[in-house]
């Protein structure tokens, strides 16, 4: 009887984590007018955590996510569009605050790197399975006519002995 109990708080607790990053934009933060916060909250999913580096900051509890979702707030406050907010934070941190970054000369190893590894390693597997395929018959060493008559004797003695 135990033991389901315990499961269940271990699920519950477990479900409850789910929904921390949402605790991360803090009451204080948040603006009183419903559509500037939700602007605020969309454009906070596409910045990323310069700490974190994997979250946004709108889903990130660091201290300069939480002065990043107050600069977009205070932005917004002064009537820049969600574009105008963006531009002004790239021109601070540069394109690696965008959780996805433009398609530019400056970006290009981030977008074009992973499939350029892939191909590379696609393309050392491939030499090399076909450098191993030659090497089965020639790295045989070539037996001599007496090595061979040698053999087939021993062969046919099934172990009786060594004619040699």
């Amino acid at each position: 009887m135990r033991k389901p109990a315990l499961m269940l708080a271990a699920l519950i607790g477990l479900y409850g984590l789910q929904i921390l990053p949402a605790l991360a934009v803090r009451p204080d933060e948040m603006l009183t007018d419903p559509k500037l916060e939700a602007r605020a909250r969309s454009i906070g999913k596409q910045l990323r955590c310069l700490v974190c580096q994997n979250e946004s900051i709108d889903d990130s509890d660091a201290d300069l996510a939480h002065d990043l979702r107050l600069l977009v707030r205070q932005r917004l406050l002064a009537g820049d569009s969600d574009a105008q907010v963006k531009q002004y934070l790239v021109d601070r941190y540069g394109d690696y605050v965008l959780l996805k970054p433009p398609f530019n000369a400056d970006t290009l190893v981030l977008w074009l790197g992973p499939a350029g590894f892939f191909l590379l390693a696609v393309g050392g597997a491939v030499l090399f399975y076909r450098g191993r395929r030659g090497t089965g018959a020639e790295a045989a060493p070539v037996l001599s006519e007496d090595e061979i008559k040698r053999a087939k004797a021993l062969l046919e003695t099934d172990g009786e002995g060594d004619k040699a």
